[in-house]
Formats: structure tokens, C-alpha cells, sequence
């Protein structure tokens, strides 16, 4: 239940359950599969994220322009190389490092990108980026169902301009989703780490899971309530 393929479908139901927009539910899909970047297997896609992070920084250093998103790419892989296998990256302290770093990778390359091109359309340039951020964090094998799917989407789906926050918060939740079906696993995870190696279990994943829950129904009170007001009370 916990391998790429859980940890993508169980964010694609909670991203669904609080968001309508494609781009919101792509961050909230690709989130979920970011954890596990600090496994020894992804050792080698960690010294990637490096050596790119460091090949931004130098080129936009030496174009004269903010350099802030190649540090803060390096930043996110040295991250991963030095956490250990759901410890850092899966606690509530990593889970908000993790969103803060690559919410502030997303924003700023947009800013950027605006900056030099002065391009209009921010909405197909965050899905541009976001589309990258799917190479970056995706296997293959998702990467070629997401891909897809997701400017097809784009096109069938007009929902208009997101906001920062909302970016934020999508992350967060892929992010977190991915700590929260991980304590359902007989290892638990250590969800205080550093600072405490204390485990949660699944008792911590079925609150969370009822908490979101309630959430998302209560998001959606005034449309429940339209329905019944539609469909109940007209007969």
C-alpha cells in the first residue's frame, strides 16, 4: 500500500476531494511521491537535483539575475542525500521544509521566467513548470500516464488563475498524504524527527484521514446544500 503507486492514487482521491483545478491536483500528485527521494535507491536522481540546482545558481549568476532558485534546488537535494529513509523527509518538520523549498522553486521560476520574457500567460507557464517538476520527481513509468493526462486536462478544464497560497497548500498536501499512508505501514514513521524518534501508526493515519475528510465536506457544505435544496426540498 505503500509504494509509488499508493502513495499517487490515495493524493489523486485527497486532491480531488479538495481541489478542481488541474494544476492544484498535479502539485498534490507529484507531492506525494517527493518523500521518498531520501531512499538509498534515489541516491542517483538526488545527485542530479544537485548538480542542477548548482547549474541554475551559476548560470543565473552569471546572467546577472536572482539566483535564489538554483541555492534553494541545491538546498532540497542535499536535503534528500543527508535524511534517512522515512525519518526527516516524512516528519511534520520535513514535510514543511519540503513544501516551503519547492513552493518557493515554483514560485520564483515563474517570477523569473515573467521577468526575462514578459509572457502573459502565467497560467500555461506554471503548468509548463509543473509539467517539469514531473520529470524531476516522477518514475517513468507515472511520468508517461501524467503527462498526458495532465495537458489534456488543461484543455478540457478552464478554471483561470491559482493563487500562491493555493500552490502551497496543494503541495502540502501531496506531501503530507505521503507521511500519512506511510503510518498505516507496520514501520510507522517517525513524525517528530529530528528532534524525537517517537512512531506514529495507523491510529494517527485513520485521524488524519477523518479530519480530511470533515474538511473536505465542509469545503463543499454550499454545494451539498444547493443540491439539497435542488433535488430534496423542490419535490
Amino acid at each position: 500500500m505503500s509504494s509509488y503507486k499508493g502513495h499517487s492514487i490515495f493524493a489523486l482521491i485527497l486532491a480531488c476531494m479538495f481541489f478542481h483545478n488541474p494544476l492544484l491536483i498535479a502539485l498534490t500528485f507529484i507531492g506525494a511521491n517527493v518523500p521518498d527521494f531520501d531512499h538509498k535507491f534515489k541516491k542517483e536522481s538526488v545527485y542530479k537535483i544537485i548538480i542542477l540546482g548548482l547549474v541554475v545558481f551559476i548560470s543565473l549568476y552569471i546572467l546577472k539575475l536572482p539566483y535564489y532558485v538554483g541555492l534553494i534546488i541545491v538546498f532540497l537535494g542535499v536535503t534528500f542525500y543527508f535524511s534517512q529513509h522515512r525519518s526527516f523527509t516524512h516528519s511534520i518538520f520535513g514535510i514543511l521544509t519540503l513544501t516551503a523549498a519547492i513552493s518557493l522553486i515554483l514560485i520564483w521560476s515563474l517570477q523569473l521566467i515573467m521577468l526575462v520574457t514578459f509572457l502573459g500567460d502565467h497560467y500555461l507557464l506554471l503548468a509548463i513548470l509543473i509539467a517539469l517538476l514531473g520529470f524531476l520527481f516522477l518514475n517513468k513509468k507515472l511520468l508517461m500516464i501524467f503527462i498526458p493526462i495532465f495537458f489534456i486536462s488543461l484543455f478540457m478544464i478552464k478554471t483561470g488563475e491559482i493563487s500562491y497560497i493555493t500552490i502551497v497548500l496543494s503541495l502540502f498536501l501531496g506531501i503530507f498524504s505521503h507521511s500519512v499512508l506511510d503510518s498505516f505501514s507496520p514501520a510507522g514513521i517517525k513524525l517528530f524527527a529530528p528532534i524525537s524518534s517517537y512512531k506514529v501508526y495507523r491510529n494517527f493515519g485513520l485521524v488524519v484521514v477523518f479530519i480530511l475528510a470533515i474538511l473536505s465536506m465542509m469545503g463543499h457544505a454550499q454545494v451539498l446544500f444547493k443540491l439539497y435544496e435542488m433535488y430534496i426540498l423542490s419535490h
